[in-house]
């Protein structure tokens, strides 16, 4: 094997689980369409808002969510399978509704998880899947961020799961991280970097200096997620109202919308707290990719040298429609943005073979013209080099063999996660023309 053909995507989820019958169906179909499409040995798919936004109610699809996924044909042949769902919504110091699901094909025989707690690698064989409380998987770090954090001091599902890997020699991280949203259009447009964009840089620098600075040996990464970053606000507003007059619309004495009229008084565009509605909203956004908006796609500009991401050639992940009918069309909530993305370490990139080659690396959305709820899931399809182990094991005080083990045998240590809170059940997912696949589902 030359090399790893791995698929990172990711994906806010929380729509297709608020109307679950066809969104739930037609998000599946997609994805595994993408999957057949590019034949990848590794699927990493990093899910926020598991469970939707009512999750006392939707979280009872998610598993038909997972049972969807693990029975299908186009996954068939991954034999092996981890997945971490934190759905405990009852722990609200912890409760971060993020949900980690990686697949890797029986081509892979060489797959190993990192045990946090054990600080050693255990080999990954057959399909394990943990849910609900998962705070007791070792083979996961997760966290939520500090309350201090939160705007409006509101503690809401966001904070970072992360595994690690080592496939055939090769180690590196996967972080899903869901950021915090913009709540009013009227605050983010004020300034640039907005409030708003200021609280996600501090969240992102926390996270990224844990890594750095933690107990672990440091390792290239990959942070994918909805970072919620925005474009500047006031810059495409200004932009989009090029010789147009401004008024206002108060409600008890309080500025409830601002409109934006040209020289024949025609409304251009209407913006309140929760709404942005440009008369050419369909076609503006997405016309050219968005090409246009790119100049105003600016809260990387902090972390550059320390995050890499390859060239965006698609159009704003967000805000869709949610209806079933309107694939491709924005919601007039939002100014459209790239929230979705999928970013490397230096290290990482250094992973990626050919990674200057426009064929090698493809990134890019799911379902363009098809409803995927108000988020499109975002994808980066690319080869890895294997036996890239150079870069952990530096400095490291353990010992390893040539090729990147260590020595101790991790089956020597007990893997168990012995804990009174939770049980293990066994769900059976049956495949047409293959027998029985077992996985193991931790829950409170």
């Amino acid at each position: 094997m030359s090399g790893i053909p791995v698929l990172l995507i990711t994906a806010n989820v929380g729509s297709i689980f608020e109307e679950p019958g066809v969104m739930l169906k037609v998000w599946t179909e997609e994805f595994l369409s993408t999957v057949a499409k590019l034949d990848p040995k590794f699927i990493a798919l990093h899910c926020q808002e598991v469970g939707g936004k009512t999750y006392e109610q939707s979280m009872r699809h998610v598993e038909d969510f997972v049972r969807l996924l693990m029975s299908s044909e186009e996954l068939r042949l991954f034999d092996k399978v981890r997945v971490f769902l934190d759905e405990d919504f009852s722990s609200a110091e912890n409760f971060t509704a993020l949900g980690n699901f990686y697949f890797i094909h029986e081509s892979l025989k060489d797959v190993h998880i990192w045990d946090f707690q054990e600080s050693i690698f255990i080999p990954v064989c057959e399909k394990e899947v943990h849910s609900g409380n998962i705070e007791s998987v070792t083979t996961k770090e997760k966290s939520k961020f500090p309350q201090d954090f939160f705007p409006e001091c509101k503690w809401s599902r966001k904070g970072f799961l992360r595994t690690r890997w080592n496939i055939s020699g090769t180690v590196f991280d996967l972080i899903n991280i869901h950021l915090f949203h913009d709540a009013s259009n009227f605050i983010a447009m004020e300034t640039f970097p907005s409030v708003y964009s200021k609280t996600r840089r501090r969240a992102l620098e926390h996270t990224l200096d844990k890594f750095h600075n933690d107990q672990y040996q440091n390792a290239p990464y990959f942070v994918f997620g909805d970072f919620n970053f925005r474009t500047d606000t006031a810059g495409v507003i200004k932009k989009l109202t090029e010789d147009t007059h401004q008024s206002q619309l108060s409600n008890k004495g309080t500025i409830s919308k601002l409109q934006f009229r040209n020289n024949d008084d025609n409304l251009v565009l209407t913006l309140g707290k929760k709404e942005f509605s440009y008369f050419q909203h369909e076609n503006v956004f997405a016309e050219n990719s968005g090409k246009w908006m790119r100049e105003y796609d600016r809260e990387m500009e902090d972390f550059e040298g320390r995050l890499f991401e390859f060239p965006i050639e698609f159009v704003p992940s967000y805000p869709f429609e949610e209806d079933i009918t309107q694939g491709s069309n924005y919601m007039q909530t939002r100014v459209p943005a790239w929230c979705d993305r999928i970013l490397l370490s230096p290290t990482a990139n250094s992973l990626v073979q050919n990674s200057t080659s426009p064929d090698a690396v493809k990134y890019g959305i799911i379902g363009p013209t098809t409803c995927m709820g108000d988020h499109k899931p975002v994808y980066l399809h690319a080869v890895l080099a294997i036996n890239a182990v150079k870069e952990l094991l530096e400095s490291s005080h353990r010992e390893f063999d040539k090729n990147g083990e260590l020595l101790m045998n991790p089956m020597d240590k007990k893997y168990n996660n012995n804990n009174a809170a939770t049980i293990t059940r066994y769900i059976h997912i049956k495949h047409a023309d293959s027998s029985v696949k077992i996985f193991r589902e931790t829950t409170v």
